[in-house]
């Protein structure tokens, strides 16, 4: 496949592929019973009939499990401030109870003086647990069917988050976990099964973020983290069903020999990049 934006073809190895093939049956058997539920995938969102206002988090209070410190939550901006096929969309998050030994926050010269004051974050997750620390993993859009159709990741005051490196993010995304959660425990499964069927284009497009944001910071010499000029910093349209479809075809066509070969994810839409010129 041809990646966007110089990220290099993906491809996963037979044991990733494996732990692949076992997220997308936790999202098609989530799927099937979303499709019993009054409106469906939605529905279960907005639980207890809430209407989908502007900003508001879904579910209320959002979700957050006590045990693996994951959290997220749905919200939709106002309609002209969104995509023509996007309904809303997930922000996930990982709080520092949670993370990995040996991650830090990332600090450049300009973010470390006291005068460097935050930019009011625009959607910001609820506290939750001891610490403030928390780091955005990756938003996921939905269009009005409940279908998840585009993966991106936003500037740092956008949630307000604490920024840390790409390669540690990606360490964190497989402790984006929900079995202790709150909230509804099938929308709980489903989600944590979508970060990991499509955990390697989430991890392109955590270091895409990372290029993005430090090409805007050379060219344009700003504190790069509360430039409101730039709010997404990577996004690929994605397709649920080609990604099952080829998990599916790599398991029908499995060989003794296939643990030596790598398997290639199904092309995904080139994606923004470093954004428009000022």
């Amino acid at each position: 496949m041809t990646a966007p934006r110089g990220i290099p073809e993906l491809q996963v190895t037979p044991a990733e592929t494996a732990r692949l093939r076992e997220a997308g049956a936790v999202v098609s058997e989530c799927r099937r019973a979303f499709a019993s539920c009054q409106g469906g995938i939605l529905g279960t969102i907005a639980a207890g009939g809430e209407a989908f206002a502007d900003w508001r988090h879904h579910p209320a209070g959002d979700v957050y499990d006590s045990q693996s410190h994951a959290q997220y939550f749905y919200h939709a901006h106002p309609i002209r401030q969104r995509p023509a096929a996007e309904h809303g969309h997930f922000h996930t998050f990982l709080r520092a109870e949670g993370m990995p030994a040996g991650v830090a926050p990332l600090v450049l010269p300009e973010t470390a003086f006291p005068d460097a004051l935050p930019t009011p974050p625009q959607a910001a997750p609820l506290k939750h647990g001891a610490r403030d620390e928390v780091s955005h993993l990756v938003a996921i859009a939905l269009d009005a069917r409940g279908e998840p159709i585009r993966l991106f990741t936003t500037n740092r005051w956008v949630t307000g988050e604490t920024w840390y490196r790409a390669d540690d993010v990606i360490r964190m995304l497989d402790r984006f976990t929900l079995a202790a959660a709150d909230g509804p425990v099938l929308l709980n499964r489903w989600i944590g099964a979508v970060v990991a069927l499509f955990r390697p284009q989430i991890a392109a497009l955590l270091r895409l973020r990372d290029d993005t944001v430090m090409s805007w910071r050379r060219r344009r010499r700003t504190n790069i983290f509360e430039d409101t000029r730039i709010e997404e910093t990577s996004s690929f349209d994605i397709a649920l069903d080609a990604q099952l479809a080829l998990l599916d075809r790599l398991r029908r066509e499995s060989t003794p020999d296939f643990p030596t070969r790598p398997a290639q994810l199904p092309p995904m839409a080139e994606g923004w990049g470093e954004g428009p010129a000022d």
